[in-house]
């Protein structure tokens, strides 16, 4: 690696090294607050090194690492959600029993798994990123050992996640059998030829057995199942990290690996994603709609989001790639704070997940049933927040490649999510005439009630003034494929 090589991988190299000090420290003396005070000192400092990164960009380190304003961005997309999840952590665990500092370590692990896969172009660096973050959520997701859902949620995981492992390396396989190539713009390539005679079997197969383990990565239908139970039995910073950070870093690689400009996805691959775009936003909401836990009710919300993002990648075009990124950010910031809010309103042996434990949450804490509120109406795509202009991206970019079938699925399962949406707001402003909760709704730590403000901002920033967010995703994204 020369100097330029070397300044372009600092965002990839700092949360690595940072995790390293970690472990050094905490073999040192166990001490909650450094290890979080080192944890976010690492993550600041690859934010802030991602303006001399670009400096340096675009290059490629070797043939495994693809470094550009893409990549950059995704980056800093994941390292600002990193943050906010160790954030609203820090007093979680502040009240729990289990050793906290090993937390951070597989935080800073994960993340770094996260912004390999964004920045792959190689089959090997490809895996690599994603064995490192799902090795990290493993045990990211059992973290609560005195809890039996989160082990029970944990080994799930594992076991369904190996297994989708195995099939996307198979995948990976078949594809370089056919072509001879490791590189990821293989994928593109095969993608381009589907319609016509050049596609051969191996080709075609592996990239089918590709898709399904993106597809667990993402949880759209079929590969969801494991999805609501991860996400109720694993602590709730925990949940909020695979919701955004994980699911955020498999995107961005799909989006630039799978996005073909100007016609959008076609042939055998767009017809199979075009399914899975339209089971996952009819099965996400329809399946929400029975569900009184709201941890539940989120992870099927999220099957139906990332129903909305494979839209926008299958309709490609000049729209495709700007409105799933924009989408992705304003989904990523509404999503941390509904899941943050929740985070802080747990107790030391409770967690508030139950639909019962938001009601007449208004006349209790106003500002917090407020918060929540725009998250809700966020996610719902309720004008002035981002999710309302979120979607509108995406039903522009729909609209531009003449998708109305994806676009009529995706209108009314918008439809029907209002439902379990309001069903959560109506419980949150009824006046509670029940007996008292045994377990109080404790006031907001101080990191938690920043880090909510500044989500909630962004949140309506983000729904009333998209021009400056719009303009620089448009400007890296021109020439994506």
């Amino acid at each position: 690696m020369n100097a330029a090589d070397f300044t372009a991988s600092l965002p990839l190299l700092i949360p690595s090294v940072t995790a390293v000090v970690l472990m050094i420290a905490i073999a040192i003396r166990r001490n909650h607050a450094l290890a979080f005070a080192i944890s976010l000192i690492g993550m600041a400092a690859s934010l802030a090194s991602l303006p001399l990164a670009a400096s340096a960009v675009p290059r490629q380190i070797t043939r495994l690492i693809i470094l550009d304003s893409y990549s950059l961005l995704y980056m800093a997309i994941l390292l600002c959600a990193a943050v906010f999840v160790l954030m609203f952590a820090y007093d979680y665990l502040k009240r729990r029993k289990e050793h906290r500092e090993e937390f951070y370590i597989l935080v800073l692990l994960a993340t770094t798994g996260a912004m390999v896969l964004v920045a792959s172009r190689h089959f090997t660096s490809f895996f690599l990123g994603l064995e490192l973050l799902s090795v990290a959520l493993y045990v990211l997701i059992s973290y609560v050992r005195t809890e039996r859902a989160s082990i029970e949620a944990g080994i799930k995981y594992l076991i369904l996640a190996a297994s989708s492992s195995s099939v996307l390396l198979f995948g990976l396989a078949l594809i370089y059998a056919g072509s001879g190539s490791m590189d990821l713009s293989q994928f593109a390539a095969v993608m381009s030829r589907t319609a016509g005679p050049a596609t051969t079997f191996p080709l075609l197969a592996g990239l089918m057995l590709v898709l399904t383990g993106v597809g667990f990565k993402l949880a759209v239908v079929p590969f969801h199942l494991w999805t609501p139970d991860v996400y109720e039995g694993a602590p709730l910073p925990v949940t909020a990290f695979i919701a955004t950070v994980s699911k955020g870093g498999m995107f961005a690689l799909l989006l630039r690996w799978f996005h073909v400009p100007d016609v959008g996805l076609a042939g055998t691959p767009g017809l199979v994603l075009s399914l899975i775009a339209i089971a996952s936003m009819l099965t996400g909401n329809l399946l929400a709609l029975t569900q009184t836990n709201v941890k539940r009710i989120l992870a099927y919300s999220s099957i139906a989001h990332m129903g909305y993002l494979l839209v926008a990648l299958l309709a490609g075009g000049a729209l495709g790639a700007p409105a799933a990124t924009y989408y992705i950010i304003a989904y990523l910031a509404t999503i941390l704070g509904a899941f943050g809010l929740m985070t802080s309103m747990s107790g030391s042996q409770w967690e508030a997940a139950s639909l019962d434990d938001y009601r007449g949450l208004f006349w209790r804490r106003p500002f917090v049933a407020g918060a929540f509120t725009t998250m809700l109406l966020s996610l719902a795509g309720i004008p002035l927040t981002a999710g309302f202009l979120g979607k509108f991206y995406v039903i522009a970019a729909g609209a531009s490649q003449s998708r109305w079938t994806l676009l009529f699925t995706l209108v009314v399962s918008s439809t029907i999510g209002l439902f379990y949406y309001l069903r959560i707001l109506v419980a949150m402003y009824a006046r509670d005439t029940g007996p008292e909760r045994a377990s109080p709704v404790l006031p907001l730590p101080l990191l938690a009630t920043v880090a909510l403000a500044a989500l909630t901002g962004l949140v309506f920033l983000l729904g009333v003034y998209p021009a400056p967010l719009w303009n620089a995703i448009l400007a890296v994204t021109r020439n994506l494929g």
